[in-house]
């Protein structure tokens, strides 16, 4: 509506001083009637050149400060976002309700500079992080390999070591697999499957999974899975949901706790939780819980490597689904999730 308005006031606004112009013109040729021929051709000529000039100088100017400037702070902002530099503000030349072409580029590009600037300081932290969590199994791996090669080592030392060996190789394939799974995830290279299959059924053979963990540490285990619910969706992304929501109950969870676990359909909605009364977290952990190698305790660190919920994040969104956690500190936690058929 705006460039509609703004055309049909530059024409109308052309079109008046084009007309005043010629007038003027004609009112000049009149007054200067009784000179020669060659006399009023040189005064129409001065006039047209004179307001020629104007009109040039006007049109230099608006072109200088409308288009050129512009131009020039666009230019010097794709090149400096070129060269990876984001730090970048460009100011728009009218106010917002008046924005012209030149200012909503400017704006986009505010927009897109921010938004690379976060990307880069996720990737210099994803880089870091991933550094860090590779750099601890492998520490380990290279220390007790090292202490193996001890002689004088006796069979019991052995044993404690190559259970060490083990368990850090195994939390080494977990990490290189999440993000291998993640960065599938991320540039959406994994095919989705989708089919009916009944998710009750599903999510009640990944629970048998943990069946050993939850006797190991006494967890007493309430499910309340509505029999026979089908659903058309891909259940192997859900099966990654599952998988991490369940292991961090029971990481979670103290010794003789409980878990609940529940399946129920409302409406078109499928929603599934999965409740703990463990450890709990506290709002500033509740707000980061889902970004990529998040840890809100420390202290349980060495038991996974902040991308599980990253995981269970971006795979409900692929899917069109919606998480939400509800967590209160030593009084456990409770995930949400809510998806729809496919």
């Amino acid at each position: 509506m705006r460039n509609i308005k703004d055309t049909l006031f530059g024409f109308i606004f052309f079109l008046i001083t084009a007309s005043f112009c010629a007038g003027f013109g004609i009112l000049i040729y009149t007054l200067v009637e009784d000179l020669s021929l060659a006399l009023r051709f040189i005064a129409l000529f001065l006039y047209v050149l004179f307001v020629s000039f104007i009109f040039t100088l006007i049109d230099y100017i608006r072109r200088k400060n409308m288009i050129d400037k512009p131009l020039k702070d666009i230019l010097r902002a794709t090149e400096s976002m070129t060269r990876g530099n984001f730090n970048i503000k460009l100011y728009p030349t009218h106010s917002y309700n008046n924005f012209d072409e030149f200012d909503f580029i400017k704006d986009h590009l505010n927009n897109l500079a921010q938004e690379l600037s976060k990307n880069e300081m996720l990737k210099s932290d994803f880089i870091s992080n991933v550094s860090h969590e590779i750099k601890t199994p492998l520490s380990i791996i290279m220390s007790y390999a090292q202490a193996l090669n001890n002689p004088k080592l006796n069979e019991e030392d052995k044993k404690k070591y190559l259970v060490s060996l083990n368990n850090a190789c195994k939390r080494l394939n977990v990490l290189v697999n999440n993000i291998l799974k993640l960065n599938k995830l991320e540039n959406q290279s994994l095919s989705l499957e989708i089919k009916k299959f009944n998710l009750s059924e599903s999510l009640t053979n990944q629970v048998l999974k943990f069946e050993e963990l939850f006797e190991k540490k006494n967890i007493n285990l309430i499910c309340d899975i509505d029999e026979n619910l089908y659903i058309t969706n891909e259940e192997s992304y859900l099966e990654i949901v599952w998988n991490n929501l369940i292991s961090n109950a029971i990481k979670f969870s103290n010794e003789t706790g409980v878990i609940k676990i529940s399946l129920h359909k409302e409406n078109e909605e499928y929603i599934i939780k999965v409740q703990d009364f463990g450890e709990g977290m506290d709002k500033n952990t509740g707000m980061h819980i889902f970004d990529k190698f998040y840890q809100g305790d420390t202290s349980r660190a060495k038991e996974g490597n902040g991308l599980g919920l990253a995981l269970v994040k971006k795979v409900i969104d692929i899917l069109g689904g919606s998480i939400s956690v509800e967590s209160q500190l030593k009084k456990g936690s409770t995930f949400t999730v809510k998806i729809k058929e496919i």
